[in-house]
């Protein structure tokens, strides 16, 4: 499918993430891999979802980013077809374009970052993403990771245009912290955008109700945020919790 992603690291918080955009329906559902303390892949273009599952495998091992990556290309029929982009727990990072992926198609690595396409209107779409995500070390992962698709679909992004766009980080847990999907749309990164405004104010209250479930509700949560209220001031302590 043509499509531009982007697999990243946090280097301050140790989180990662994906983010990506194509004109297939429902993307979110087959190309990104992403795992807590382990690191980020995408397989993409006639994608094959085995390669990021193959990926991780590995990754969990403690292999570097390019020796993954020649792990998936080995255990391919069809190398030329995909493309793969893969971060490492060190931030270590790989990339692939098959030789019959449609053109512009190609990819980037940097520190703790790779972005790649196919069928995209130039290489500055995956530059775009690239530097802005860099340009923006101190904002939240997730916000870094829709900037830089942001950037990208400036940049021109596909040939013809998107339909769908996925949004995917984890930080210390098994269940992802931010995992959004926007299936099948005209305009899908504007809608992950809108989806992800009304998302981000309550990411912190996800993150802490396993371990707290007296938490305020959602919409208390939302009006406290909106009053610049920290919501936390407010929250009961699960019985049995010790306070200093």
């Amino acid at each position: 499918m043509p499509t531009f992603t982007i697999v990243a690291r946090c280097r301050r918080t140790g989180m990662f993430g994906a983010a990506v955009a194509t004109k297939s329906i429902a993307v979110g559902s087959r190309c990104l891999c992403v795992e807590a303390g382990v690191g980020a892949m995408s397989s993409q273009a006639v994608t094959n979802p085995r390669l990021g599952r193959r990926g991780l495998e590995r990754l969990r091992e403690g292999r570097p980013a390019d020796a993954v990556m020649a792990d998936v290309l080995a255990s391919e029929a069809y190398p030329e077809k995909r493309q793969v982009l893969v971060v490492d727990r060190d931030g270590r990072a790989a990339a692939h374009t098959g030789s019959a992926n449609r053109a512009w198609a190609g990819h980037i690595t940097r520190a703790d970052v790779a972005c790649g396409g196919n069928l995209l209107v130039s290489e500055r779409v995956v530059t775009a993403m690239a530097e802005t995500f860099e340009d923006g070390g101190e904002l939240p992962l997730a916000e870094r990771l829709l900037r830089a698709l942001e950037a990208g679909k400036a940049a021109g992004g596909e040939i013809g245009g998107e339909r769908s766009a996925a949004l995917l980080v984890v930080d210390r847990e098994a269940f992802p912290l931010v995992d959004l999907r926007v299936d099948f749309h005209p305009e899908p990164v504007a809608e992950l955008r809108r989806i992800f405004d009304q998302y981000a104010p309550v990411v912190e209250l996800f993150r802490l109700r396993p371990d707290n479930p007296y938490l305020p509700s959602e919409e208390e949560w939302r009006r406290l945020v909106a009053q610049g209220i920290d919501p936390l001031t407010a929250a009961k302590p699960a019985p049995g919790a010790t306070t200093a």
